[in-house]
């Protein structure tokens, strides 16, 4: 009796000893797991027990539940306003030199904003993901007061941002339902480098001196693009028209530039371009008009009217027109873009184009104009379709991006004013060969399925993993089977 037992016990398969665990499962356990989930969360590098939640995936004191709403919503918010800031990219200058206006320093902000867009929606989704990891392994949920913090800063900083684009910059919006500057701007080497990359036209805005002399400049005052602090700083927030054309002509219009990049991906001038754009001067519509007459360009630009009290307040429209015809430019290279006396223009030069803003199509038949320049984000509107049916040209501004010049040709938009030309020119082909409508369709039919195949390969890893582990208790509870099975026969040895 005893032998058999004894026989039993010998002939008995020796249990296999268990492999040690590779370095890495041994150093990076579960235990580890968690402690670094709690520690990002809570600033508590402890497991404590007593955290442990009995509730499944509804586990935290109602003070956190109270403050989940607003780590959900500072998600949404940082999201919504890095898409919408993306998808603004092509504004992204205008933003700069608008802040430049009210701050009187240059500086991109728009960078700066994109950084901190792509700050707050990695930091808050973080949070969301490792605390739902934390919910996923029964614990409660708790925030450290930094984070909690943070997070309402992110709320606040949104909440301002979306006041102030949908007070300030309202007509941005429409840019979410579309989803290199040569030289420097309204210089002369400007002009001359669009030419040399093959422009069909040249943009301008005119002003006119206290004087009666009609030049290029974009801003109001001569602070931004011009050495104004240098010569007479109590004088460089003051509106240009009301400095005379001796004191404008010595000014330079090419320093900045150099000194103070307006983008942040600008490409570095050669020498011999870095020392033509530190001589660049103001000026004049007559030099501008000399160069779009002898390369064969057309012209376009924004008159901007003196202010009142200026000597050529009343006059500025014909002595524009007498500056034009003058510099015996042909007359149909001409975009005549004011509205202003607008029948006089017609009657003294019929040969110039007529351009409109965006207006009804009736007003442009009855005022016979077929061209219009409207800003790019009026495509959201019927992609402009009324007005292609009516036969009429369209030229969109301002388009920088790539995508947004594929979108206004598969619109089949006559033309573009662009910042960009060396690059779109090099464009032969939209990037996509689809209509919006179209695109939109593949877009979300491809989200759909990449997050059906993520969703597959999780479930697939939950169950291979839920296999294994029920088959390791199953190889346990056998071996302790067979122990219990030998043990009695043990103790009954003598």
């Amino acid at each position: 009796m005893h032998k058999d037992n004894r026989t039993r016990v010998r002939n008995q398969k020796p249990r296999r000893k268990k492999k040690p665990l590779p370095w890495i499962i041994q150093i990076f356990n579960h235990q580890c797991y968690l402690t670094f989930i709690t520690g990002c969360l809570t600033y508590q590098y402890k497991i404590q027990k007593e955290k442990r939640s009995k509730h499944a995936l509804c586990c935290c004191s109602w003070k956190e539940k109270l403050f989940c709403p607003f780590l959900f919503f500072s998600f949404g918010l940082s999201v919504v306003m890095l898409y919408v800031w993306g998808e603004t990219a092509n504004e992204h200058f205008g933003f700069d030199w608008i802040t430049f206006l009210g701050t009187g320093y240059w500086f991109y902000w728009s960078v700066v904003l994109l950084c901190l867009f792509i700050l707050m929606t990695v930091y808050t989704s973080l949070l969301l993901l490792l605390g739902l990891l934390l919910l996923w392994e029964g614990y409660e949920f708790y925030l450290h007061w930094c984070h909690k913090v943070l997070v309402l800063l992110v709320v606040v900083g949104c909440l301002f941002l979306l006041w102030v684009l949908c007070t300030y910059w309202k007509d941005k919006w429409l840019t979410i339902g579309l989803s290199m500057q040569l030289g420097p701007e309204n210089t002369m080497m400007s002009f001359e480098k669009a030419v040399e990359e093959g422009a069909f036209g040249l943009e301008t805005d005119v002003f006119f001196s206290y004087d009666g002399v009609p030049f290029l400049m974009h801003d109001s005052n001569l602070r931004r693009t011009t050495n104004i602090r240098e010569v007479m700083p109590t004088a460089s927030l003051k509106y240009v028209s009301n400095f005379t054309w001796d004191f404008l002509s010595t000014l330079n219009a090419g320093k900045w530039f150099i000194a103070s990049p307006p983008f942040y991906n600008m490409k570095k001038l050669s020498k011999a371009d870095e020392q033509k754009a530190r001589n660049q001067k103001i000026p004049k519509l007559r030099d501008y008009l000399e160069l779009a007459r002898k390369e064969k360009k057309y012209v376009i630009f924004d008159l901007h009217s003196p202010p009142p009290g200026h000597p050529y307040r009343d006059s500025f429209i014909q002595e524009t027109v007498t500056e034009i015809l003058n510099s015996k430019i042909e007359h149909h290279l001409v975009y005549w873009l004011s509205g202003s006396q607008r029948s006089y223009v017609k009657t003294r030069a019929p040969g110039f184009q007529q351009v409109a803003r965006l207006i009804p199509v009736k007003t442009l038949i009855e005022e016979n104009i077929t061209v219009i320049n409207v800003d790019y984000k009026r495509l959201f509107y019927k992609g402009l379709k009324d007005y292609k049916e009516a036969n009429i040209t369209i030229n969109l501004y301002i388009v920088n991006s790539p995508w947004l010049y594929s979108l206004a040709w598969c619109c089949s938009i006559n033309s573009v004013t662009t910042d960009n030309i060396q690059n779109l020119r090099k464009m032969n082909r939209p990037y996509f060969l689809m209509t919006p409508a179209f695109y939109i369709f593949w877009w979300l039919f491809l989200d759909f399925i990449s997050v059906l195949l993520v969703a597959i390969i999780v479930y697939y890893h939950l169950w291979k993993s839920s296999k294994k582990q029920l088959h390791e208790t199953t190889s346990t509870d056998t071996e302790t089977a067979d122990i219990w099975e030998i043990a009695p026969n043990i103790e009954n040895e003598p």
